[in-house]
């Protein structure tokens, strides 16, 4: 009989409907309130995602899993408060970004990443009543760690395929698998991921490090005799473990992919990596594949943005093609009160950093040896952030500023990032002013806390000196002035950390936890929108 793996994790929910994924260790048929989905197979895998309709809105629904009719989910003996799907007004959105698995106790004294704090969120969450439960989650990229696994998957790792490239990183599927195995089954977390909806999108490290910082990266990369099924592999399962979830029952339905895949019946690895390797290319300036997606909560928008898989390297350097920035365009129109743009690399960073990103995109496409010394110390230093990638910097600027001052602009236009180790809040101005309060908010990291050495330099990089030295070097080397002003109010803010958005109607409050050595949170920041009551 099948066993359960991996899950329930809840995905999907909005008035009368949600999604509940689950990996199971065979074939079998699921069943979530009475609504049952057949498995699929991927290799040694087996996976379902059920489509639960017919829901009561603004109701809160206990729910268990059934394997072949036999209740998998909840665990008897689990002391945890049981699952449920609520389909209630979206008020409390948590989110963060660079999670690496959690240490096991034995491992506790000798992590190097400190605390854990999604777990130590989950840890509280436990004791509170329900009504202050999150409402949704948004992870931003670096679920999982393909080149730096922990020392547990590394000696995994070894004992599967011996000292064979790369060692000590994954590169089939079922490698992959046990990433997100690893990851997802801390108890807290597998419990946190079971009630509350959760949006994903990858970055770098769920593939690996620079992943797509340019056409030198690429072409290098190619060379590597394993990359090929490296990414076939990690496209595929991002595809099975993360992407299916963020799509809706209608885009499910409407996703020949997907349907393809569910209704098999037969093991779809090939299928799946196939269509991971189509999705890897650039042709003619265009991706053939849309990882980028819309959910909306209410009266709140959420519009998360591919800003590794998308962008466009031959060329002109775009963070995300044509054809896809008229995408986010288009479905950044509308009626709502809050735009949150989801991405994992900020858009607005600190002022010598975003300087220095734009000057050596314009070093790095310069002829001869410049332009290779350029494009080794883009790789070196990460300097592949939105900034980087001037022209997609500048157009999304001008989007937010339409935006923010349309007839009917939105109370606060905010984009939500991670990615840069260290969390922040940015407030952006205009020469013509917005009605919207425009703001970046980084969270980073939730559990990968770099070295300590690293804290000065990201303190330094806010300075002004340095920044407005870095601004009159672009201006010489003919780098347009910003169409967008940015001022950091609260931050930098160093460890392991989770932020919150807490809105009701058109106001919010932006909250950044740290989590402690005895895994509680500790506030860290607190903002109100609009501006004006700040508190470090």
């Amino acid at each position: 009989m099948a066993e359960l793996v991996l899950g329930p994790v809840l995905r999907h929910v909005d008035a009368t409907s949600a999604t509940v994924w689950v990996e199971m260790d065979g074939a079998c048929e699921v069943d979530v309130l009475g609504r049952r989905a057949r498995t699929f197979q991927v290799g040694e895998q087996h996976f379902a995602l059920i489509v639960v309709d017919g829901l009561e809105p603004d109701s809160s629904i206990p729910y268990k899993v059934a394997l072949d009719g036999v209740v998998a989910w909840p665990e008897p003996a689990s002391p945890l408060p049981p699952c449920r799907i609520r389909t209630q007004v979206v008020e409390k959105i948590i989110f963060g970004s660079c999670r690496a698995a959690k240490a096991t106790p034995e491992e506790m004294t000798a992590d190097k990443l400190g605390p854990d704090a999604l777990d130590a969120y989950a840890m509280r969450m436990q004791g509170l009543p329900e009504q202050e439960w999150p409402d949704a989650l948004l992870l931003l990229g670096d679920q999982v760690y393909a080149d730096e696994p922990t020392p547990r998957m590394k000696e995994w790792l070894a004992q599967r395929r011996g000292g064979q490239e790369p060692a000590g990183e994954v590169v089939s599927f079922r490698e992959y698998a046990e990433l997100y195995h690893e990851s997802w089954s801390d108890p807290e977390i597998r419990w946190l991921m079971s009630n509350v909806p959760t949006s994903m999108i990858f970055d770098d490290h769920d593939v690996r490090d620079d992943w797509n910082t340019s056409r030198t990266w690429r072409e290098g990369m190619a060379q590597k005799p394993w990359w090929r099924k490296r990414i076939r592999a990690g496209l595929a399962s991002y595809w099975v473990y993360q992407h299916i979830g963020n799509l809706g029952p209608d885009e499910l339905a409407r996703n020949l992919l997907y349907s393809k895949v569910s209704e098999a019946g037969v093991d779809v690895q090939d299928l799946l990596e196939d269509f991971a390797e189509e999705a890897d290319k650039e042709v003619d300036g265009r991706k053939p594949t849309r990882w980028s997606y819309r959910r909306d909560f209410g009266r709140i928008r959420l519009l998360v943005i591919d800003t590794r898989s998308g962008r466009i390297l031959d060329g002109q350097r775009l963070m995300v093609g044509s054809d896809e920035f008229d995408w986010i365009e288009e479905n950044a129109a509308g009626d709502y009160d809050h735009l949150l743009i989801g991405s994992s690399l900020p858009w607005l960073m600190p002022h010598a950093l975003s300087y220095l990103q734009s000057l050596n995109e314009r070093a790095a496409s310069q002829p001869g040896w410049r332009g290779r010394l350029g494009e080794k110390v883009r790789q070196a230093a990460d300097l592949e952030h939105w900034p980087a990638f001037r022209a997609s910097f500048e157009r999304l600027a001008r989007l937010i500023h339409r935006l923010g001052t349309a007839p009917a602009a939105p109370s606060t236009i905010c984009v939500l990032s991670g990615d840069v180790h260290h969390s922040y809040a940015a407030r952006a101005t205009y020469a013509e002013p917005t009605k919207s309060e425009v703001l970046q908010l980084v969270c980073s990291p939730v559990h990968n806390d770099p070295p300590k050495i690293f804290r000065p330099a990201f303190t330094l990089s806010w300075a002004t000196p340095v920044a407005a030295a870095l601004r009159r070097h672009a201006t010489r080397r003919g780098i347009a002035p910003d169409p967008v002003h940015w001022q950091k109010v609260t931050g930098p803010h160093f460890g392991n950390s989770i932020a919150s958005l807490d809105i009701t109607g058109r106001s919010a409050r932006f909250t950044l936890e740290s989590a402690r050595p005895d895994h509680t949170l500790v506030k860290a920041a607190e903002l109100d929108f609009p501006l004006g009551n700040h508190r470090r």
